[in-house]
């Protein structure tokens, strides 16, 4: 913790004062332009691989960034109730679905449910995404740890891509163009971001436009 408590106090003397008068503007207000959904792994850092300020992004992180499909319920929803309130309140313009390599929660997806009896409530989360296990099955023609990984890890990018188009508010703003849906897969060891295509169906690296 006291690394932390030093943190806040160098923040404060540099950081806040070099940008005390963005943080002034964003008192009374927030007007973010992207609703980003990513991994809770503590290697991804929303804000540093995008280089954006506060303000900027409306962040939601939960194990594997996972998008539960919609649905009307009267359970507490964190990313649901979320999601809702980025895009029907503050009316954000693109969603990112980020997700990365050496995620745990999508290796936990290739394994028996056993494994996962001293962790209930991540292997219920993770059931969301039940399907993409089959998927990447039926793309392995040879057994290849490494194939499979990264076949998980992106497989379960679109598969939240396509959870989000069941929210009746983000599917009529996405028909309408007013709202962009983006699927990333971040490769932690080199800094790398590739985005998915629609058009070619593969995920492309981001080269800086």
């Amino acid at each position: 913790m006291d690394k932390l408590f030093k943190g806040i106090a160098k923040f404060r003397q540099d950081d806040f004062e070099s940008h005390k008068e963005l943080f002034q503007s964003l008192k009374r207000a927030q007007k973010p332009h992207t609703l980003f959904i990513g991994c809770a792994d503590s290697r991804v850092v929303p804000d540093l691989i995008t280089r954006t300020m506060p303000g900027e992004l409306f962040t939601v992180r939960n194990i594997a960034n996972i998008v539960p499909p919609f649905r009307h319920t009267e359970e507490y929803v964190g990313t649901t109730s979320s999601i809702e309130y980025a895009v029907q309140a503050l009316e954000v313009k693109n969603i990112v679905i980020c997700g990365h390599s050496n995620c745990g929660g999508c290796a936990a997806m290739n394994q028996p449910a056993e494994q996962l009896a001293h962790l209930p409530n991540v292997r219920r989360w993770l059931e969301i995404s039940k399907e993409v296990r089959g998927r990447v099955d039926r793309q392995m023609d040879v057994e290849c740890p490494e194939k499979r990984e990264w076949l998980t890890e992106q497989i379960n990018i679109l598969v939240q891509m396509r959870n989000l188009l069941t929210y009746p508010y983000i599917k009529e703003r996405y028909s309408l163009g007013s709202l962009n849906i983006y699927g990333w897969y971040y490769i932690i060891e080199t800094g790398e971001i590739f985005n998915f295509n629609d058009q070619t169906e593969t995920f492309e690296l981001v080269n800086g436009l």
